[in-house]
């Protein structure tokens, strides 16, 4: 279904665990479901200015952009980042993420909020780091597990047709009120 609809792009067809003889934490096709990669673009929470995190009037000035092949998250702290994988969700599927144990095990947390029928884009990932210890995030590597749910029937009102605000984004997408 992913390859016929394109509903990832782009695609792994196989699990991928090494690159030009590199070992990679993992991503692409797996037993059920599909292990997504972590772009090269993050946006990591600082306290320098002291701004308040606020969903509703979200301050930018609340992290600091950094592009790299990785990224330290301070302890306790929180990082956002997007797949590398563009998402086309069809109308009869639902898409749960859930972190790599990899990550887990080292105390970073991985949390996507579902993706719904007929959402599009890239996937705003956010990383929570709980340890008392910087903790490193690998760009173009696995990071977290899409799993797919197929209805038997459409749902009633897609993402597309109530104009979601996330529908097409692209980049690490900040929160919109």
């Amino acid at each position: 279904m992913a390859e016929s609809q394109d509903m990832i792009s782009p695609f792994a067809a196989n699990q991928i665990r090494e690159r030009d003889g590199e070992k990679l934490i993992s991503y692409g096709t797996s037993s059920y479901g599909y292990d997504v990669r972590c772009a090269d673009e993050f946006k990591v929470f600082t306290n320098i200015h002291s701004a308040v995190v606020d969903p509703k009037n979200f301050d930018d000035k609340s992290f600091v952009d950094i592009q790299s092949d990785v990224c330290i998250i301070p302890p306790n702290s929180f990082a956002l980042a997007r797949t590398v994988e563009y998402f086309k969700i069809p109308e009869d599927v639902l898409t749960i993420c859930l972190g790599k144990s990899t990550y887990a095990r080292c105390g970073i947390i991985v949390n996507v909020t579902p993706l719904e029928p007929e959402w599009e884009g890239h996937v705003t990932l956010e990383f929570s780091n709980t340890t008392n210890l910087p903790a490193k995030i690998y760009a173009n590597e696995g990071v977290a597990q899409m799993l797919f749910f197929q209805s038997d029937e459409r749902c009633q009102t897609t993402y597309r047709d109530r104009g979601g605000k996330y529908q097409g984004q692209t980049g690490v997408t900040l929160p919109k009120a």
